[in-house]
C-alpha cells in the first residue's frame, strides 16, 4: 500500500510541476490546446474556450500542449514569454515542497507564522543547497542516482517508517524534480530557458534548439535506462 502511495505522491508531484507551466503559460497570454491530469487515452474532459481540460486513463502526473501547429509557430512566440513558461514549472515544486513544510509543522507542532512560513523558507533553502552539492556530484557518479523504480521502493519504505513522512517524501522529490529542471540541458526548462536567453544575443541562435535538443534526449533516455538496470539489479540482490 506504501509503494502505491509512493506512485501517487510522485504523481502528484509531477501533476504541480506542470500545473505551474499551465499558469505560467496563461500568465503571459499563450495559448493551451490541452491540459491533461494523467496520460494515455483520454477519459473525460470539457472545453473551456480554446482549451480541453481533460481526465486521462493513467491518472499520474499530467501534461501541457500550448495551442501551436509547429515548433516553428512556437519559437515565434517572444523570448520573454517563453521564459517564463519554462520556468513556472521550478517555481510551482518550489512552492510545493515550501507548502509541504508548512504542512508538515503545522500538523505535528501545531500553528504558528513561524512554522507556516519562515522554517518552510530556511529548510527549502538548505535542502536545495544539499541536493545541488548532490547533484554535481552525481555527474561524476551517476550511479548514485535514482531511477523512478527506485525512487518508489525507497519512498515505500520511507513513507512506511513514520505516520508524516508522506509530507517529507513529497516535498523532497518536488525540490528534486524543480532542482534537476534547472540544470542546463536543453530538454529540460533551464536548459531552454539558457537558450531562450541565448537569443536575445543573436535571434539566429534560435538554430541550436533543434540539435542540442535531440543531443538532451538522447543524453536523458541512456542515463534513464542505465539507471533503471542498476536499481533493478539493487532491488534484486536486496
Amino acid at each position: 500500500m506504501n509503494y502505491i502511495l509512493a506512485i501517487l505522491l510522485v504523481g502528484l508531484v509531477v501533476l504541480a510541476h506542470e500545473f505551474g507551466h499551465f499558469l505560467a503559460a496563461k500568465l503571459v497570454a499563450v495559448p493551451v490546446k490541452c491540459f491533461s491530469i494523467g496520460f494515455g487515452p483520454k477519459v473525460w474532459g470539457f472545453y473551456k474556450g480554446i482549451t480541453e481540460y481533460r481526465l486521462s486513463l493513467f491518472p499520474i502526473g499530467g501534461y501541457l500542449l500550448p495551442e501551436v501547429q509547429d515548433e516553428t509557430q512556437f519559437f515565434k512566440l517572444p523570448v520573454n514569454k517563453r521564459i517564463i513558461l519554462a520556468a513556472g514549472g521550478p517555481i510551482a515544486s518550489v512552492l510545493l515542497t515550501i507548502i509541504c513544510f508548512s504542512l508538515l509543522n503545522i500538523l505535528s507542532k501545531g500553528f504558528s507564522f513561524n512554522g507556516l512560513l519562515i522554517e518552510p523558507l530556511l529548510l527549502t533553502g538548505r535542502l536545495s543547497s544539499a541536493m545541488f552539492n548532490a547533484l554535481l556530484q552525481a555527474f561524476s557518479h551517476p550511479n548514485r542516482l535514482s531511477s523512478a523504480i527506485g525512487l518508489v521502493a525507497q519512498g515505500g519504505d520511507f513513507i512506511s517508517s513514520k505516520s508524516l513522512n508522506w509530507l517529507l517524501f513529497t516535498a523532497s522529490v518536488s525540490l528534486n524534480l524543480g532542482i534537476i529542471n534547472l540544470v542546463p540541458l536543453p530538454v529540460l526548462d533551464g536548459g531552454k530557458i539558457l537558450l531562450y536567453s541565448l537569443e536575445k544575443i543573436h535571434p539566429k541562435l534560435v538554430r541550436l534548439h533543434y540539435p542540442l535538443a535531440l543531443a538532451g534526449w538522447v543524453l536523458i533516455i541512456g542515463l534513464t535506462i542505465y539507471i533503471t538496470v542498476i536499481d533493478i539489479s539493487r532491488l534484486c540482490l536486496s
